[in-house]
């Protein structure tokens, strides 16, 4: 079996508040991208998880979310099967695209449908909320309002398919690092000042803006200067998506995007998708032509930098 697993921007994204456990509570509005990693699950008959793929820089072990999920599926559920797993990496990882996030909600779906567990979207949500607040956003895709850590969804009418500039600069962030960094004026409250606010009354792209920017451009001031070519360039819209690295510029004209990814390319690796509608990436999940009919070349050009943070900030990761 094979599987689909899509990469998310973040329109917006607004800090409200720290938790007691740590994390922070978010509002964000999260956006299915047609850029995607492929897994395959085999069933194997000894009771054994066995999962590989073809970045050298992501840990291919225990602590791999994969793993972590289709281990959490199989206690959940009392069985004992075995599953050899292989994911074919585009997404690359540490740039706020949330591809790890993605690969657990993936194999969840995929194991229970193998496994025959008959578990429900509400039991497979619930199972990934254990594994990141980001996961649960994968098994309803599309555009999403996300509140609390994230995970708490609310659907919302789906964008036209818009061409988006990616754009990858040579190093990861560190997410706990920019959640730890946070100062009292990173946070919007819940009324005026929220921007996605004015965005969901208006769809206006011009109202939005990533409240973590300025504490990552404290750090990475490099990461300023991409949103800064994107917003020259005629981008409706430019932000560092999630704590980064990468930058995206969202686009109404495709020849404007396809003449930003040229002068892009010239700073680095650099990809050209689309967003993605709720129907489109669910019908697009089985794996084969790319779900808005385009080839999707993208490992070419995303293994041309040095990729990945390691398991150990993986699993350090938190929102706090």
């Amino acid at each position: 079996m094979k599987i689909r697993s899509f990469a998310k921007i973040n329109l917006g994204l607004e800090v409200v508040r720290k938790r007691p456990d740590g994390y922070h509570d978010i509002r964000t509005l999260f956006q299915w991208i047609d850029l995607f990693d492929v897994l395959e699950f085999q069933d194997r008959p000894p009771a054994e998880i066995r999962l590989e793929g073809n970045d050298p820089g992501i840990p291919w072990d225990e602590t791999n979310l994969v793993s972590r999920a289709a281990r959490s599926l199989r206690e959940r559920s009392g069985v004992s099967r075995g599953v050899d797993i292989r994911v074919e990496k585009n997404i690359p990882a540490g740039r706020g695209l949330a591809g790890g996030s993605s690969n657990a909600a993936a194999t969840l779906l995929a194991l229970n449908r193998l496994w025959g567990l008959g578990l429900d979207r509400e039991d497979l949500i619930d199972l990934g909320r254990g594994l990141g607040a980001d996961v649960a956003y994968f098994f309803e895709g599309g555009l999403c309002l996300g509140e609390e850590r994230g995970d708490r969804l609310t659907p919302l009418p789906d964008l036209p398919n818009l061409p988006v500039v990616l754009a990858f600069p040579p190093f990861p962030v560190p997410t706990a690092r920019i959640y730890a960094s946070l100062t009292p004026s990173s946070l919007t409250s819940a009324g005026k000042d929220s921007k996605i606010s004015g965005f969901l009354e208006t769809r206006e792209f011009g109202f939005l803006e990533n409240r973590l920017e300025d504490t990552i451009f404290s750090f990475y001031p490099q990461l300023n200067e991409y949103k800064s070519l994107f917003r020259n360039q005629g981008a409706e819209l430019s932000l560092v998506t999630g704590s980064g690295s990468a930058v995206y510029g969202l686009f109404r004209d495709r020849a404007a995007a396809e003449r930003s990814l040229a002068a892009m390319k010239t700073r680095g690796a650099a990809v050209l998708v689309e967003t993605l509608t709720r129907e489109q990436g669910w019908s697009g999940l089985e794996a084969g032509a790319s779900p808005s009919g385009k080839a999707a070349d993208f490992g070419s050009a995303i293994r041309r930098f040095e990729s990945s943070r390691p398991s150990s900030d993986i699993k350090k990761d938190r929102r706090a």
